[in-house]
């Protein structure tokens, strides 16, 4: 079982839970990557020795760089936006768990994908934004993809069987709800970060908590979900379910329907994307069935969460749409945790940029890059900044 992981973004909730499996497994560290916070890299470098670090922020990797100076067997250290893509070719992994929030994950993906490197995947830009390339690199050379995201693990999980796949109707997609769940669009207007910022269940990136408080998240799963398991929009339901203890379901043509359970502990997927196919144990807690009382279900109102809409929309539309969409987010968001915009505006401007091209057509990683830098500039400009 000794498995080396490369694990881009150690340093986010993802990448911290990944080495606390990486302890429960006895596996070894190819490599580790982060944006800015050296302080925990530095701790884990000197824990784990790993033969290659990457950092994005150029100025922190020379202040790194000279932390680390005499260290026996230091590791080769990349700086720069490309380090973790990079990363990757300079490793030797046999799988690389990608936790890099945003459109920056893309290339990374693909570099290990094209290397037949399979790739535990945390961070769905890389399938939002740019689907049909990282299909089209699995298929050509052979890298697996493994879904860490708790519901397309659930849902990996439940398809298993080799028949399954062959019988399945429809994907049931599960949703928390988030912190403003039953709230109407009036009452969401004055809400604060830190109100946003408050889920109820998980504990997650602010980035990504405050997509699940507009939803976003939901729709950007549902956009992944397409990929991963070839589906039509149509063909995939979301369902609030607030406890988060079911964390995906599948439906198959005779109206079974089979649910993956857990409690609400990431590191669960994380584990069985780097332990697929086997089953072991690990440090994530069993669900207690004594204390769980009771299991509720509810819609989601698309009317007050718009950006989970905005996704529906480019789903349809296909292209560059769902890029377009996610790049709006991501700068929005930006936005609101700097205080320079309302929380409902976030789901405006996702919607607005959506709606405002129809995006149709192939793409190449150039247009990609250069959709999602046109719908950031749309979200600027809308806001007046």
């Amino acid at each position: 079982m000794g498995k080396k992981i490369a694990i881009l973004g150690s340093t986010g909730s993802i990448g911290r839970q990944a080495l606390e499996v990486v302890d429960s497994q006895g596996y070894s560290v190819a490599a580790l990557s982060a944006g800015r916070n050296i302080d925990l890299l530095e701790q884990q470098i000197l824990r784990y020795r790993p033969p290659v670090v990457a950092v994005a922020d150029v100025a922190l990797a020379e202040v790194l760089d000279r932390r680390l100076d005499g260290m026996e067997k230091r590791p080769v250290l990349l700086a720069g936006p490309d380090a973790a893509r990079n990363t990757v070719g300079e490793c030797d992994a046999d799988i690389v768990l990608n936790a890099i929030v945003g459109i920056a994950g893309l290339s990374a993906t693909l570099t290990a994908l094209s290397a037949g490197t399979d790739v535990a995947l945390a961070n769905k830009e890389s399938l939002v934004a740019g689907g049909s390339l990282v299909m089209r690199e699995q298929a050509v050379r052979g890298g697996k993809l493994l879904p860490v995201d708790s519901e397309h693990s659930a849902i990996f999980q439940c398809l298993q069987d080799p028949y399954s796949a062959e019988s399945l109707s429809k994907i049931i997609l599960t949703a928390s709800g988030g912190p403003f769940y039953g709230k109407t669009a009036a009452e969401l207007e004055n809400m604060t970060k830190r109100e946003a910022l408050a889920h109820p269940n998980w504990s997650m990136g602010q980035k990504i908590t405050i997509d699940s408080a507009t939803l976003m998240n939901k729709g950007l799963e549902l956009i992944e979900a397409m990929w991963l398991f070839d589906m039509r929009p149509e063909d995939i339901e979301i369902v609030v379910q607030r406890e988060s203890i079911i964390h995906s379901m599948v439906e198959f043509e005779d109206g079974s329907v089979l649910a993956q359970f857990g409690v609400p502990d990431m590191r669960l997927p994380i584990q069985y994307a780097l332990t697929w196919p086997l089953r072991v144990r690990g440090p994530a807690p069993r669900l207690d069935f004594e204390k769980l009382k009771s299991l509720s279900f509810g819609r989601p109102d698309e009317q007050t969460f718009r950006c989970l809409a905005a996704c529906k929309k480019a789903a349809e539309k296909g292209g560059l749409a769902a890029c377009a969409a996610n790049g709006a987010n991501e700068q929005a968001v930006a936005l609101f945790l700097e205080d320079r915009i309302g929380f409902n505006d976030i789901g405006r401007l996702v919607e607005g940029c959506v709606d405002a091209e129809s995006y149709a057509g192939d793409y190449q990683l150039d247009d990609v890059y250069a959709c999602d830098a046109a719908a950031r500039r749309y979200v600027l400009e809308r806001a007046g900044i």
